[in-house]
């Protein structure tokens, strides 16, 4: 008996490490998982939000001039700035993440999304257009 009290133990311990780790809101700047925006995700509200603070080619080389939104279906939007856009507000969820759309400028298309913190400094961006899905790995530049 002495042992599956100990093993028991032992077991609540290990996941009273884990669960902060998980349940540990998804604040600060990533890097994306190709290197070319950091995004800074902050609460806003109840949801946590992405905004885009960093491009590694901020200038557009075919006009000299600040990335834009040129590929947002919405004509009215193409001139806004790429820095400073918000991709995402996502919800809390029932699973202890964060979901909801999330904005590609890179294509102008708007997908289901998900957070799920997998550690203490890698988020992964969870995207659906329909049945086809994909994920990427961001990793925390700063708090």
């Amino acid at each position: 008996m002495p042992f599956a009290r100990a093993a028991a133990t032992a077991f609540c311990l290990a996941l009273a490490t884990i669960a902060p780790v998980e349940a540990a809101e998804p604040t600060g700047t990533w890097l994306t998982q190709n290197g070319d925006a950091q995004v800074r995700v902050a609460k806003c509200g109840i949801a946590m939000c992405g905004t885009i603070v960093w491009l590694r080619d901020p200038i557009d080389p075919a006009t000299g001039q600040p990335q834009r939104d040129s590929n947002n279906p919405d004509f009215s939007k193409r001139s806004h700035n790429i820095l400073g856009l918000t991709i995402f507000a996502m919800q809390p969820n029932s699973d202890g993440n964060f979901a909801g759309d999330i904005y590609n400028a890179d294509d102008g298309h708007t997908y289901r999304g998900k957070l799920v913190r997998r550690s203490a400094t890698q988020l992964e961006v969870q995207g659906c257009f329909g049945l086809i899905c994909g994920a990427e790995t961001w990793n925390l530049m700063a708090r």
